[in-house]
């Protein structure tokens, strides 16, 4: 509490909307506990380690399916990140999130951020601390910035209880399908084939 009240300075608030020039010029391991929302810095929560490894398994799982269907159809590249930097809009201010796992289409050109154009899934994984905006400041977000596929990952301690899947529809999102834990996998075939593997979503605590 004492070091919050000694940094509340007017001298401390960010002087200027950050732009997408200087979000590339800002120091790597500044920005990798940020976020930018019309032009303002937000700190990141944290995820506990059940959720991190939740996102590292389940991008694993769309990583595979990504795999599969480069293999069997020729329409171009995808690639799977976990933390991946998407610039939802640069105006009127610039807003930079970083879903816990995004599928895309082709290589970001440079090591900059991607643009959210080339996003087919963007995937949260709640935790108590970032349940509402997951739930409505990001869902809202994603929506506005035409990414056409969300899905919101919900824990139970150490495992993942269901996942939400939900579709753009007329720019808002429509829920489509709730997974449920099954003994095996779920096949999901929108907007690629995926194969929930529900054996590997429990015991994430290590």
């Amino acid at each position: 509490m004492t070091g919050v009240l000694e940094w509340a300075r007017a001298e401390n608030l960010q002087p200027a909307p950050i732009t997408l020039d200087i979000w590339k010029e800002l120091p790597s391991e500044f920005c990798r506990l940020v976020e930018v929302v019309n032009g303002d810095v937000v700190r990141l929560e944290a995820s506990p380690n059940p959720q991190r490894n939740a996102a590292r398994r389940i991008g694993a799982m769309i990583e595979n399916g990504a795999e599969t269907h480069m293999s069997r159809y020729n329409d171009g590249w995808l690639y799977v990140g976990v933390d991946q930097d998407v610039v939802l809009w640069e105006h009127p201010r610039l807003t930079v999130r970083r879903p816990d796992i995004a599928l895309f289409a082709c290589a970001p050109d440079d090591v900059g951020p991607l643009s959210a154009a080339r996003v087919k899934i963007a995937i949260e994984v709640v935790s108590p601390v970032t349940e509402r905006v997951d739930t409505t400041d990001k869902q809202a977000e994603y929506a506005q910035a035409g990414i056409p596929w969300y899905w919101l990952v919900y824990m139970d301690r150490d495992r993942v209880s269901y996942i939400q899947t939900h579709v753009l529809v007329l720019g808002h999102y429509r829920p489509l399908r709730r997974l449920l834990p099954v003994t095996g996998e779920t096949l999901v075939d929108m907007p690629i084939e995926i194969r929930v593997d529900w054996t590997q979503l429990f015991g994430l605590i290590i």
